[in-house]
């Protein structure tokens, strides 16, 4: 871990690579959640990185982190949410084309995975999951197009992503559900965060 400090009361934390972060990351919520962390006003996990605003002495803390020793997170025993998913997406056969199968493969290999909430970003509700094997990460599109429905299903790279709502985007469209990613009335208003665990499932979305 390397630890900047990001201004007077900041810190951004970098790591190796996306699991290493999402440990760490647990056990920043574990100690918060059991009064063992400093106050902070935020934790803000990215792809290889965790930022913590909000802290008073953040050179200290920085200090007390490397000292750490963090377990494996334990995301089995988180609940998982199940995100039923029409496999209709206008990239369907170019996703098979990336991956070398039949485009019917598609929703087999894709439905056949777990996943987990990285992180989120781009959009309110919108979490950047990983679970699909290495081997499957496909290309962002060459030309993004200027309105993506909303609940549309998407790859890009290692991701899979739903949108919460109408917006631009590149990614390649697989499927599409009728999930309700962000909800300004609920509480939480987003459906997924980070270290949440998520199943599609093929058929009605």
């Amino acid at each position: 871990m390397r630890a900047l400090e990001v201004g007077e009361r900041a810190l951004l934390l970098e790591f190796r690579d996306g699991e290493e972060t999402g440990a760490f990351h647990a056990e920043l919520l574990r100690r918060r959640a059991a009064g063992a962390l400093p106050a902070v006003r935020d934790v803000v996990p990215a792809a290889r990185t965790v930022l913590l605003d909000g802290v008073a002495d953040p050179r200290r803390l920085a200090a007390e982190m490397a000292a750490w020793e963090v377990p494996p997170p334990r995301w089995r025993a988180q609940p998982v949410v199940e995100l039923p998913v029409r496999y209709d997406g206008p990239d369907l056969a170019e996703v098979a084309g990336v991956w070398g199968v039949a485009p019917r493969e598609v929703p087999r290999i894709h439905a056949g995975a777990e996943y987990r909430v990285a992180f989120c970003g781009f959009a309110p509700g919108f979490g950047y999951l990983t679970g699909l094997p290495e081997r499957y990460a496909v290309p962002r599109r060459s030309t993004p197009r200027t309105a993506v429905p909303a609940g549309s299903v998407g790859l890009a790279g290692p991701y899979t992503g739903v949108y919460p709502r109408s917006s631009p985007g590149g990614w390649q469209l697989v499927g599409t559900t009728d999930a309700l990613l962000w909800d300004p009335a609920r509480e939480p208003a987003a459906l997924l965060a980070p270290g949440t665990r998520v199943r599609f499932v093929e058929g009605a979305g």
